[in-house]
């Protein structure tokens, strides 16, 4: 079986080669919270998020620091080219969500596990904390740029961008992950190009987050909460909604005496 971004190892829902339901669902107990596979998966969301906000982040401070040497098509770069790397590294792993919009909307649409879903979130703001806080103490006093993510303009312009975008990313991400048509092995260029886009368009109006813990973790080191609720709210709506629309063109393969026995039963409730 050919492992796909976005479930983890232990939570695969097709199998790609034979284009066959797998006999595990989301339905089946996984593994308990202290078990080794568990764990494993945790650490590698922690680490995932941790070098995904390292070099994304820090490509950012680097370039204020130095007189914009690394130039805003390098930030858009540096993010694209990290998010494609971990993806490829952590993948078969826990999934290489490093995104808590993108855990709750696998986690809404039934692709994983609820119970999971509040180690992985406390993962990813972890990594991407860590990671804040490595930078800041590397790049200090006259160095010291807040590397997290401020609104441009009004706020409404931002929410809106911010969902749009995310909306955009999550649907490639199901689209990739979840598919059993899709070509997993391209699952991480696939992705990793999304973000390169997204950054190197909306990066200068919102900062392209698509993501609360990208946000999160630079707030809480630099304690700069200026409009932070737009990266909460706004990514998690968006996920949410393109893992939802993705989902209604996914089922119009269905066989049409599935879609017939759909049609009878509305058919039987009308003539009630």
């Amino acid at each position: 079986m050919v492992e796909k971004y976005g479930e983890s190892s232990e939570n695969h829902f097709v199998n790609v080669e034979e284009g066959k339901p797998s006999s595990k669902t989301s339905q089946e107990p996984s593994d308990g919270f202290l078990s080794v596979p568990f764990m494993q998966k945790v650490i590698a969301e922690v680490l995932g998020t941790y070098f995904l906000i390292f070099a994304g982040c820090g490509s950012v401070i680097v370039n204020l620091s130095t007189d914009k040497l690394v130039s805003f098509p390098g930030i858009s770069i540096t993010w694209g080219l990290t998010v494609m790397v971990m993806v490829y590294s952590v993948g078969h792993i826990s999934g290489a969500h490093f995104n808590p919009a993108v855990t709750l909307a696998f986690a809404i649409t039934h692709r994983f596990p609820w119970k999971e879903v509040p180690a992985y979130i406390i993962a990813q703001v972890l990594g991407s904390t860590l990671a804040s806080g490595t930078l800041r103490l590397l790049f200090q006093h006259s160095q010291d740029h807040f590397a997290g993510t401020d609104p441009s303009g009004s706020n409404l312009q931002a929410f809106v961008l911010e969902f749009i975008i995310t909306f955009y990313l999550m649907f490639v991400v199901s689209g990739v992950a979840t598919d059993s048509r899709a070509v997993g092995e391209l699952a991480g260029l696939a992705v990793g190009s999304t973000v390169l886009l997204n950054v190197m368009f909306a990066g200068p109006i919102t900062g392209a987050s698509m993501n609360p813990a990208r946000s999160l973790g630079p707030a809480i080191v630099w304690s700069h909460y200026k409009g932070l609720w737009i990266y909460l709210v706004s990514p998690i709506l968006g996920a949410l909604c393109g893992a939802l629309v993705y989902n209604v063109i996914r089922f119009t393969d269905k066989p049409l005496n599935e879609l017939a026995k759909t049609s009878s039963f509305l058919k039987g409730v009308d003539r009630i």
